[in-house]
């Protein structure tokens, strides 16, 4: 039904009925990946950390299990964002047109790089490095979607954005999530940024108000 859908919608679809099909499909590249979350074979998490390794594209969850512990799972495993069962195909629709256009937006924006004391963010090839105290540079390891949080904040360092602010710039504002998964994608953003070397404290949490960037 969804391949059909895209299909008349002008899109050029694959499609993969287990875990293994999806892996073998998925090595010619993707601009984008719906994955349900129940499958045959390894579960959509398993399979979706697996594509992570090779995929940069946004990878859209399709699951009727809406429990808290699923969506932050989801987004562990390197997740863009979900769409809960039963939805319209209009409205997933709207939701994969509103991740192509932010993917073609910043292909057209053209490279451009940002220097900070410990930190070298290219915005074109969307891409974050830490300088180690060898001066060696070490990559920062970034879902899509936590390489859209520190471009955002990092384009307007001192700027509080609140969480609907920041969920209406990167998921879109046509998205129909909970603003609340801010929360754990900063918390993810600044584990590994601590973990490359950077610190934690790049991003500042402005307790009633939201984050802003504070790395100099």
């Amino acid at each position: 039904m969804l391949a059909d859908y895209f299909s008349m919608e002008g899109y050029e679809t694959v499609v993969a009925n287990d875990s293994s099909a999806a892996l073998a499909r998925a090595e010619s590249g993707a601009d984008i990946v719906l994955l349900d979350v129940n499958m045959p074979g390894m579960d959509g998490f398993e399979v979706c950390r697996r594509l992570r390794e090779h995929l940069a594209c946004p990878i859209i969850f399709l699951t009727a299990r809406v429990e808290d512990v699923d969506q932050l799972d989801g987004f562990a495993a390197g997740a863009d964002d979900y769409v809960l069962k039963p939805f319209s195909l209009e409205v997933l629709g709207r939701r994969v047109a509103a991740h192509l256009a932010r993917e073609n937006r910043v292909r057209e924006q053209g490279s451009s790089v940002k220097f900070f004391e410990r930190l070298t963010i290219d915005y074109g090839m969307r891409t974050v490095e830490v300088r180690g105290d060898c001066g060696e540079a070490v990559p920062v390891e970034l879902t899509r979607t936590e390489f859209d949080i520190i471009a955002l904040l990092s384009k307007s360092p001192g700027r509080v954005f609140d969480r609907d602010l920041i969920y209406q710039r990167v998921w879109g504002w046509d998205a129909t999530g909970d603003s609340s998964i801010v929360r754990e994608h900063m918390r993810r953003v600044r584990k590994k940024l601590a973990g490359a070397g950077a610190g934690d404290d790049c991003i500042e949490t402005v307790w009633g108000v939201g984050y802003r960037w504070v790395a100099k």
